[in-house]
């Protein structure tokens, strides 16, 4: 290895150590403070949630008890989510689904009437 290469690569490496501490110290002090506004995040969602269970505690009468009822059932609607597939199966999907909307159609069509027949006019008494 030549002189001048060998002083470069020492070189290179006091500056490396030089930085090594410093960035340490930057990135010691970034997760203390990260780790501090997380805990202060969380101290403050455990407040909002206790005022919010403060605030919507059920009273003893049965009218609020039914209010509180109505608002659990009263949610918003899920919203679908759309398949992510690929145009042979949306087509292999569309094919299943009419074959079982013709079965279903034709088992209605074919379904045993288990009344009497309906096919009387006022006056008459129905044939069974």
């Amino acid at each position: 290895m030549k002189l001048k290469t060998l002083k470069k690569k020492i070189r290179r490496l006091e500056t490396r150590l030089l930085e090594g501490p410093k960035k340490l110290a930057k990135l010691k002090g970034k997760l203390a403070a990260l780790v501090k506004a997380n805990a202060a995040k969380a101290k403050k969602k455990s407040a909002a949630r206790a005022a919010g269970a403060r605030k919507n505690k059920p009273n003893s009468t049965a009218r609020s008890q039914i209010k509180a009822a109505d608002a659990k059932g009263a949610g918003p609607k899920k919203v679908k989510r759309k398949l992510n597939l690929s145009p042979e199966r949306r087509e292999q999907l569309a094919a299943a689904m009419r074959a079982r909307w013709a079965a279903k159609r034709a088992a209605e069509a074919t379904a045993p009437d288990g009344s009497a027949s309906h096919d009387f006019k006022i006056g008459e008494a129905p044939v069974s």
